[in-house]
């Protein structure tokens, strides 16, 4: 457009000059003084439930993340394994099955006598 004149602007900074924190608390401080009782505490409540909410994020990512691992131990036999050897392997397993199940029915007994049952 010709002939238009346009008024001089004088620039402006869109962002304050860098302060300190100490100015910058002080000037959250005179902002808070001007709100009323129930805007502070209301304020205060929301910080509040925020910060509650973070550090429960924060927690539960430190705890609980998974199941722990499961160890299975396989045993590992020759090819040429006969008969004889698998059926006394066996043998061998249900006699220490069955001393672990004996123990356990022995520390239920001793246990049942301890409290008079």
């Amino acid at each position: 457009m010709k002939g238009v004149a346009t008024p001089y602007l004088p620039r402006m900074s869109w962002f304050p000059r860098p302060s300190s924190p100490s100015v910058a608390f002080r000037d959250l401080r005179a902002f808070m003084r001007q709100r009323s009782r129930e805007q502070v505490i209301g304020a205060a409540l929301a910080l509040l439930v925020t910060t509650i909410i973070v550090i429960e994020f924060i927690v539960d990512a430190k705890i609980g993340t998974g199941p722990s691992p499961q160890i299975i131990y396989v045993d590992s036999w020759s090819e040429n394994r006969t008969d004889a050897e698998i059926i006394a392997d066996q043998k061998k397993d249900q006699a220490e099955k069955e001393a672990f199940e004996k123990e356990k029915q022995r520390q239920f007994q001793a246990l049942e006598k301890k409290l008079g049952m």
